[in-house]
Order: C-alpha cells, then sequence, then structure tokens
C-alpha cells in the first residue's frame, strides 16, 4: 500500500513534481530566485544527530544552562526593554484561556470578556497619559511612533517630520522606514552635547510649513528630562504642526502626563506594565491621542467602545470606527496593522488595575530612588564622571569611567565578563559617543545588585 506521503513533509518525488508543475517552475531552486546568491550556505549544514526526545531536552538544558538572568547576574541594561518585577497575579490573569487563546479579536464578534478587556486598558492609558483616546495596542514603542508619524501627516496634509536625535535609535529608524515610504521626509535634530536634551533652538530653525509633527521622548534615550516640552509644544502648535511624545509609562507617576503639555499623539512602550523581558518580546506599542473625532478617525488600529442595549439597557463592548480599517477600506486604510498585542494589552490592564494611582506613584518614586542611589554609590568611585550630562535624569543616566580612556563598548565586555550586566555603550547609536555608556534602575534593583555592579567598576580603576 502506498503511504500517505501527502501528509508529511517529505513528500515523494511524484508530489514535488506535480506541485512544481502547478507552480510553473523546473526546480525547487526556482522557488528561490529573489534570494541573492551570497546569501545561500556555501556548504551543507552539519546537523548533529539523530537524538532521542530525552537526549534532545538534555542538550537544550545544557545550551540554556548558559543563560544569565536576574537575580543571579545583576542586570542593568534599559535603552527600551527593562528588568521589571511582574506580579504573580498578573500572570495569571494572562494565562487564562479566554485570553491567552484569543490571537487576535479583531472582528465584531470577539468575545465581551476580551472587549472589555481591551475597553479597560484604553481607559487606563487614557488617565495615565492625560489623552481622550487610547486603541487596543501596537506592536511595539517603535511601530506606535512610526504609526503616529503617518498619522501626523494625515492630518495635517504635509510631509515632514521632525524627529530629536535624542529618541532612541529604533524609534527613528522605524519613522524613518515609514515616512520614506510613504513619500514624506524625516529630519533629525541634534541634542546638547552638554545636558543631553533637544537643542530647542535647532528645533525651532526646523519649524517650517511643511511639518507635520515634531517627536521627543520623555525621559529621552539618554536618560535626560526634556524640561522644555510646554516650549515645543507651543512651537509646534504656532507652526500648526503636532506634538508628539514618546512616554517611558513608569515615568508618569512622577513626571506630568504629555496631555498636561499639549501633546497631541503620545506613543510609548508597555513592557514595563507587567510583561516580562523574555529574551527580547513579545512588547506592547501604547498610542494615544486627543478626542476631536476627526482626529481619532486617523488613528492606526482597533478602538473598544462602551455602548449600552436599545432595549434593555445593558452595558456592552463593540469595536468602533471600522471603516478607517484595511478589511473595510483596503488600500485606503489609516494603518495596515492587521493584528496586534491583545495579550500583552490585558496584561497591562491587570497591571496597572492592581497597581492603582498611588501605587504608580510609589513605584516611580522607588526607581527614581535606585536611579540616584546607584548614580551616587559610582560617583563615590575615582575618576567616574556621573552623570555624564548635565540633566535631570529618572531612571536611566550615562556615565563614563576617565583614568582608564575604556570606550563604552569596552567598559561593556569587561562588566560582562565579571558577571555583571551594564553599562549599555551610547556609540552603538551615536557614533561619536565613544566612551558614555548606559545604566538602568528598576523596582528591582536592591543593595546586593548595586555592591555587585559598584565592585565590578572599582576593579576597573
Amino acid at each position: 500500500m502506498k503511504p500517505y506521503s501527502h501528509l508529511l513533509p517529505n513528500s515523494d518525488e511524484t508530489d514535488r513534481e506535480k506541485m512544481l508543475k502547478a507552480l510553473d517552475v523546473k526546480g525547487i531552486d526556482d522557488l528561490y530566485s529573489d534570494v541573492p546568491a551570497e546569501a545561500f550556505a556555501k556548504r551543507p549544514i552539519e546537523m548533529p544527530g539523530p537524538y532521542t526526545e530525552m537526549e534532545i531536552e538534555r542538550i537544550i538544558d545544557q545550551k540554556l544552562s548558559g543563560d544569565r538572568t536576574m537575580p543571579e547576574t545583576p542586570c542593568f541594561l534599559g535603552g527600551g526593554a527593562w528588568p521589571h518585577y511582574v506580579p504573580p497575579a498578573v500572570q495569571l490573569i494572562m494565562s487564562r484561556s479566554e485570553f491567552y487563546t484569543s490571537y487576535t479579536p479583531y472582528q465584531p464578534e470577539a468575545s465581551q470578556g476580551m472587549l472589555q478587556a481591551l475597553f479597560e486598558y484604553q481607559s487606563l492609558i487614557c488617565d495615565l497619559t492625560k489623552m481622550d483616546a487610547a486603541n487596543a495596542s501596537m506592536y511595539d514603542w517603535a511601530t506606535a511612533a512610526a504609526e503616529a508619524a503617518l498619522m501626523a501627516i494625515r492630518v495635517t496634509g504635509r510631509k515632514t517630520i521632525v524627529v530629536s536625535r535624542a529618541s532612541g535609535y529604533d524609534r527613528r529608524n522605524a519613522v524613518r522606514t515609514y515616512v520614506e515610504a510613504a513619500g514624506g521626509k524625516v529630519s533629525e535634530v541634534d541634542f546638547n552635547s552638554g545636558t543631553g536634551v533637544t537643542d530647542i533652538a535647532a528645533l525651532g530653525a526646523q519649524a517650517s510649513d511643511d511639518v507635520a509633527a515634531f517627536y521627543v521622548e520623555q525621559p529621552n534615550f539618554l536618560g535626560c528630562i526634556e524640561e522644555s516640552v510646554f516650549e515645543m509644544a507651543e512651537l509646534a502648535h504656532r507652526k500648526k504642526a503636532l506634538f508628539i511624545v514618546g512616554a517611558e509609562p513608569t515615568s508618569l507617576g512622577l513626571l506630568k502626563a504629555p496631555g498636561e503639555y499639549g501633546a497631541d499623539i503620545v506613543v510609548g512602550e508597555g513592557q514595563p506594565l507587567g510583561i516580562a523581558l523574555s529574551y527580547g518580546g513579545p512588547l506592547l506599542g501604547i498610542f494615544a491621542a486627543r478626542g476631536d473625532l476627526t482626529f481619532i478617525r486617523q488613528m492606526p488600529g482597533r478602538i473598544v467602545g462602551e455602548t449600552t442595549e436599545k432595549e434593555g439597557g445593558r452595558r456592552g463592548y463593540v469595536l468602533v470606527l471600522q471603516s478607517r480599517e484595511q478589511h473595510i477600506r483596503r488600500e485606503r486604510a489609516t494603518s495596515n496593522i492587521c493584528t496586534n498585542q491583545a495579550l500583552m494589552a490585558v496584561a497591562a490592564a491587570a497591571y496597572l488595575s492592581l497597581l492603582g494611582g498611588d501605587g504608580l506613584k510609589a513605584l516611580s518614586r522607588t526607581i527614581a530612588s535606585n536611579a540616584h542611589y546607584v548614580a551616587k554609590r559610582i560617583a563615590e568611585l575615582k575618576d567616574f564622571s556621573v552623570p555624564a550630562f548635565e540633566s535631570k535624569f529618572y531612571n536611566e543616566f550615562a556615565f563614563t569611567l576617565d583614568s582608564a580612556k575604556l570606550t563604552g563598548p569596552e567598559l561593556f565586555q569587561k562588566l560582562s565578563a565579571q558577571g555583571v550586566l551594564a553599562a549599555l555603550p551610547l556609540k552603538w547609536f551615536y557614533p561619536e559617543l565613544t566612551r558614555p555608556a548606559l545604566i538602568s534602575t528598576t523596582e528591582i534593583h536592591m543593595k546586593p545588585d548595586v555592591d555587585r555592579l559598584v565592585e565590578a567598576l572599582e576593579r576597573m580603576v
């Protein structure tokens, strides 16, 4: 009897010939004609084995044993994703099958439970940012920033986005990729080399009549708090441009919310809100805007609304303003985002609900206190400049080791060799900043962690 080879990946020659004929190609290599020749392996890949399932598990466990994780290895890295504490209650809620198995509840028939959870998320983000409307999440901070730039172009009818160079490297690149692909232009404004904050005079010089929006982060990628955000918002609005702010969410327990100083669109990374690092993802893109309906119609992604039954008055949740979206408007949609981070949004909603307003303020104070304590300890060491920029900071700050003349990457490597993950080299993102490195702290850092960092740094002097 002929085996059912069509059910297996290793189909027989007859099946392969039928498929190739249906595709009108001569051989399998033709399916990869778009791949550059230099991208192909030059020799057969050596695969170990074969192994039994038990042997594979043992090998994987051995490989994973080399991973460095908190708290065994203190981690003071940040710059876009940070090691925060995730309460077990958050993990329990997001792991419920009602949420966990709802891949991307996109259509109107999405369950009321998921819709309500996303509505609560939107409400909490609006409360956090002091904006009027929020969507049901984006992929991450970078895609949220890029979509905000495209939205500004649609709203204003202009083509240029001015971005602070003190913003995150991946955010700047994503904005440029999206905007230039849509026929727009991105212009960068440098930061002050002494203070590390956006040069507002240079920002004003670029405020032409073709500018759709200014994009600034608070705190910025260098860890510095932008103290001229009111002036930036006024400058943007005077030129009839929008003001887009990228915010670190835990900082909003101490710093003014973007909506309070004139932001038109707020984006950010929701990973600090109850989402584990998980080796780099998934993340959560925050997106909120002011509440003019014409403005909201230009927002990307899904929006969940609350309503009541016409008869009976029962409360219900629905997807609203769907005529903006690609399953209806196709290429004329406001965005082509066709999935999102719904499960991560549920986690953030659970986290913020458990934390509450007072809890958020306490969290912010703890993070800021830890950052300033670490800076104080490093400053007490000989030949360290802390902070490297003359500005206030919240959870991150740059520093340099003066005496040894180490570059940022060298400092990072030497700390890593001592079992401490710290000192993100700014040279990786700004070629001229060869020596400064970034230290990030959160609520999880305790005195023993700081002691190990300081001892490792002390051995370098």
